[in-house]
């Protein structure tokens, strides 16, 4: 199945390979409720042209299963976020097998861009997937999965865990638990139940 001509969902190693350093789609607009923040796009997403896009990723359950969404979004309708006012998008654009293949002067750099794109679309929160890569990129060595002080282009930050099937701190029921307490913080109604009740 392919989402266009150009880029399948289910890409070979040799299209995933071709997809190094290759930057994808922001899902952006105005006053969203939140703004996920990956560290950049893996192999997958390049290829694809999504975000949390390799199998295995549990950013997409964890997304339901938190109540933001009423159902399990599939990568290939990251654009759909927008109805629901969240958005995405990543600290560093370009795409690497492995976050740890980034420098921390990029993630530093990031953190620094990241606050101008936003500050233009005003969302409420943003939040960061991935503990290690926030304390880099805003210098809060000490910064926990949660609520933090640093403001991001005007907006409040939160900490959240990394969603990677290679994060084995966090379970998929660990992760939606952490994404619910935020959106509970958020006063934002559970999508679940709207599903259920409609």
């Amino acid at each position: 199945m392919t989402t266009d001509a150009r880029r399948p969902m289910h890409p070979t190693k040799a299209e995933r390979e071709a997809a190094y350093g290759r930057e994808i789609p922001h899902v952006l607009a105005k006053r969203l409720d939140v703004v996920f923040v990956g560290i950049n796009p893996g192999l997958w997403s390049g290829a694809t042209g999504h975000h949390f896009a390799k199998p295995g990723n549990r950013f997409w359950k964890a997304l339901h299963r938190s109540g933001f969404t009423d159902r399990q979004l599939d990568p290939s309708e990251d654009a759909l976020l927008l109805t629901y006012g969240l958005g995405v998008t990543n600290l560093v654009a370009r795409t690497t097998a492995r976050a740890d293949e980034l420098t921390e002067e990029e993630i530093r750099a990031g953190g620094r861009s990241l606050g101008e794109r936003l500050a233009s679309v005003a969302p409420r929160v943003v939040a960061v997937v991935g503990l290690g890569a926030f304390r880099i990129a805003f210098e809060r060595p000490k910064a926990e999965v949660g609520p933090s002080d640093v403001e991001i282009g005007g907006a409040r930050s939160w900490v959240l865990p990394n969603p990677s099937g290679l994060n084995a701190h966090y379970q998929v029921d660990d992760l939606a638990r952490v994404f619910a307490e935020m959106r509970l913080e958020l006063g934002l109604r559970d999508r679940r139940t709207d599903a259920l009740s409609g």
